[in-house]
């Protein structure tokens, strides 16, 4: 049975093409949709699926909705319409949405209330992993749902897209969980590029401290991936941009004051990237954000 749903992908970018790549080579028939009507035609043409011109028509189509969007204000819209009709207007009592965006959980939560009264379930599903992992389908994915048979019936999509699908509680804790983790990493990120920017300062290599910090206890993702593949060669080409990361950040910070938590380091790091960006562009690469700090203080970490 559950080779035979119709899922509806919106959001054909850089994660979403891989992603819907594997729902179609998976076998199920697959409807995309995107806000650039030639690259849906391309994806479709491509990779064995069926472009439709209209949200509305995405939802008479379609069992599932699966979006990946920029933002959760980009959900939203593309649920309930801004100005005109959106897929929830069409879409059948019983139908499931997963948002596999980055979206805020309290938001999330609204949403998930609004569509449940249409008789549409809301799954939260966010990504771990870039865009090599959504193509070899390898992604982790944080999951939240109020829903159990949505879920399960949701589960076997996701399978194809993740290798570790792990639920993390009621609908909204995969974005949250998803917000939070990504502060952490913009965190560990920001220390090992200050430990950098020092040691170079006093006349260390950058390369070297690297490797000494991925053998000791300041070892981070960054430290043994993004600073020796992206920042020391200078490619900034991790995939995912700075105005992303930077939202992500935000969006952990409003949890924070949701909750009436005590975050000053969530506070000073939401406050740095958000600087970092308007200085660098929110379309760099979120590796570069590190040319903000690294002209503040005259050096360059590279090697």
């Amino acid at each position: 049975m559950a080779i035979q749903l119709r899922v509806g992908f919106v959001g054909i970018g850089n994660m979403g093409w891989p992603m819907a790549g594997n729902i179609a080579a998976a076998g199920y028939p697959t409807l995309v949709y995107d806000s650039d009507p030639a690259r849906a035609e391309r994806f479709a043409r491509e990779r064995n699926a069926t472009a439709v011109n209209s949200l509305a028509e995405l939802g008479q189509s379609a069992d599932l909705i699966v979006t990946m969007l920029p933002t959760g204000g980009d959900v939203r819209d593309v649920m309930l319409g801004k100005g005109d009709g959106g897929v929830a207007d069409t879409l059948g009592s019983g139908s499931i949405v997963v948002d596999m965006s980055s979206s805020d959980p309290v938001r999330t939560r609204e949403l998930g209330k609004t569509l449940s009264d249409r008789g549409i379930a809301l799954i939260d599903a966010p990504v771990s992993g870039l865009v090599a992992k959504a193509e070899t389908g390898t992604l982790t994915i944080m999951i939240g749902a109020d829903d159990e048979q949505a879920l399960q019936a949701a589960t076997p999509v996701l399978e194809v897209l993740g290798e570790r699908l792990i639920r993390i509680g009621a609908l909204g804790a995969g974005h949250a969980m998803k917000a939070l983790n990504n502060f952490v990493g913009a965190a560990a990120f920001t220390a090992t590029a200050e430990a950098l920017i020092v040691g170079k300062r006093f006349g260390l290599d950058p390369k070297i401290m690297t490797q000494v910090l991925d053998v000791s206890t300041g070892r981070s993702f960054h430290s043994a991936m993004t600073f020796p593949e992206h920042v020391i060669p200078r490619r900034f080409s991790t995939g995912f941009t700075l105005g992303l990361l930077a939202k992500d950040v935000g969006i952990a910070g409003d949890l924070s004051e949701a909750v009436e938590a005590e975050t000053p380091l969530l506070e000073l790091i939401t406050t740095m990237w958000d600087e970092a960006r308007e200085a660098v562009g929110a379309q760099a690469d979120n590796s570069a954000v590190i040319r903000h700090w690294e002209q503040r203080n005259g050096v360059v970490v590279e090697s």
